[in-house]
């Protein structure tokens, strides 16, 4: 069985595209994709100077497009993927009773970080940061599946 993983962040043009690229890049047999708990950007592409930090280190975001997480989310992936605890509460609060689909915190799979959250970089403008907290998040991630 293939292992269905859903990132989700805030708005999807940033954090949760970023981790579908790196672990589509990483782990081209799992089923990926990402979500948003806003509605904001439903039908964009990932925020420009997310996609050129990306496309720098070799991930290619372009094809993306944010999405609004959805409560059948919890039926089509075996693992739902917060990347704060704002948007971790976002996703249990639209829980469907007598689901079981784990939602942690991707941060926590990264070895060496003290942090339990990505930073959003479209505030902190750290889109490198953020992505070598996300390289090594994927990395973790994969060690555990």
């Amino acid at each position: 069985m293939t292992t269905r993983i859903l990132f989700v962040c805030l708005g999807n043009i940033c954090r949760s595209p970023a981790a579908e690229g790196v672990m589509r890049q990483f782990a081209p047999k799992l089923e990926l994709d990402s979500a948003g708990t806003s509605d904001w950007h439903v039908g964009e592409a990932p925020y420009g100077p997310m996609r050129a930090a990306a496309k720098a280190r070799g991930f290619d975001l372009s094809p993306l497009r944010a999405r609004q997480f959805q409560t059948n989310d919890f039926r089509d992936f075996d693992l739902i993927v917060a990347m704060d605890h704002s948007n971790q509460d976002r996703i249990e609060a639209l829980r469907p009773a007598g689901n079981t689909t784990p939602v942690t915190l991707f941060a926590e799979y990264a070895e060496g970080w003290h942090a339990s959250e990505v930073p959003d970089p479209y505030y902190t403008r750290d889109f490198d940061g953020v992505l070598d907290l996300i390289e090594d998040a994927a990395r973790g991630l994969l060690a555990r599946l």
